[in-house]
């Protein structure tokens, strides 16, 4: 079965990095069908609809390239890097439960082809998998890191329902949800590529650090396209986030900066049972007149300049290059 999304043929065409990390990128999805194997064939049909439906691979990539940043020598770290991928495919499918989605990546969402029951349970099992897999590293703080790493992105997702609909969340709440979300897991692979690596502290401080601002980053990216991008490159329909009553930081700008009767039309427009087409129209004009869009793009590079300055202890290697080119496609990225 052969699922490989319009988005994915779109990274190759448009960032020439991947196709020149395609031997890591290759050895990554050799250790992903080697691991996706269970008795029970409702689970291997759903972990590989999941795991084959596109996607960058960024999280064990990252984990690769950071120990590699270090010289590791050794032959474990394809095998531990896709953790991170099983961890991230576990999050999509609850996600896409709670949030009764019906396309991910540009394809059906697993949900909508095996129902909700069936799904959850999956994630289950990839999260399960992750932790059997994270065991053979034989690294206690490892297994540390990805214990905290889980609990923190499950309280980052009961924040994210907490915060549903809610017109009051400050910025600050709102990049606290996305950093126990989404960018906790992108820095657990940087440091624990550090960690399998031998690093020394302030090595392995500058990997956290650097993923942690490229995770927020990519998530404030993804807040950007929701509202700009379109949906046969963005892979699943633009203005979710507001159908699903998700205040992501262009709308939380836009809230904090309006005033008089641009402010009190954009609650009644949030807050109307309208068509929704005609709604998302208003609250993107509205949202672009006061620099909602401009303040997420700009606080997007701001994270990524963090990220690349945490790459400057490093020497100059093609390694490192490959981290900054990674950083500078985050932010650029149309998918």
């Amino acid at each position: 079965m052969s699922l490989k999304s319009t988005a994915e043929d779109l990274i190759q065409l448009q960032y020439p990095l991947f196709a020149s990390l395609d031997d890591d990128l290759q050895r990554i999805e050799k250790e992903i069908d080697k691991n996706l194997q269970s008795s029970v064939p409702l689970i291997a049909l759903v972990t590989r609809y999941i795991m084959r439906s596109g996607g960058k691979r960024l999280r064990p990539l990252l984990m690769v390239l950071a120990a590699r940043l270090l010289n590791y020598q050794g032959n474990d770290h394809y095998g531990l890097s896709i953790v991170f991928e099983y961890l991230h495919a576990a999050t999509l499918l609850h996600d896409d439960v709670v949030d009764n989605a019906e396309l991910r990546r540009g394809n059906p969402s697993a949900n909508t082809l095996w129902g909700n029951a069936a799904v959850v349970l999956v994630g289950d099992f990839l999260l399960a998998t992750s932790f059997f897999l994270s065991v053979t590293s034989g690294n206690l703080k490892i297994l540390r890191i990805l214990s905290e790493t889980t609990t923190s992105m499950a309280e980052g997702e009961v924040l994210q329902l907490i915060n549903s609909d809610n017109l009051e969340i400050s910025e600050e709440e709102y990049i606290e949800v996305i950093k126990r979300k989404t960018a906790i897991l992108i820095s657990a692979a940087c440091q624990i590529g550090a960690i399998l690596a031998g690093a020394e502290e302030e090595q392995e401080e500058a990997l956290r650090r650097f993923g942690l601002n490229l995770g927020i980053a990519f998530q404030l990216r993804d807040d950007f396209l929701d509202y700009t991008g379109s949906e046969e490159e963005f892979g699943k329909p633009v203005g979710k986030d507001l159908q699903e009553g998700k205040i992501t930081l262009p709308l939380i700008r836009a809230l904090q900066t309006s005033n008089g009767g641009d402010h009190q039309r954009l609650v009644d427009l949030i807050t109307s049972d309208n068509n929704y087409e005609q709604i998302f129209t208003k609250v993107k004009k509205i949202i672009k007149d006061h620099r909602g869009l401009d303040y997420t793009d700009e606080l997007a590079n701001h994270h990524i300049s963090e990220a690349k300055s945490s790459l400057s202890i490093f020497p100059e290697s093609a390694t490192r290059q490959s981290l900054l080119d990674i950083a500078e496609y985050v932010v650029a990225r149309r998918v």
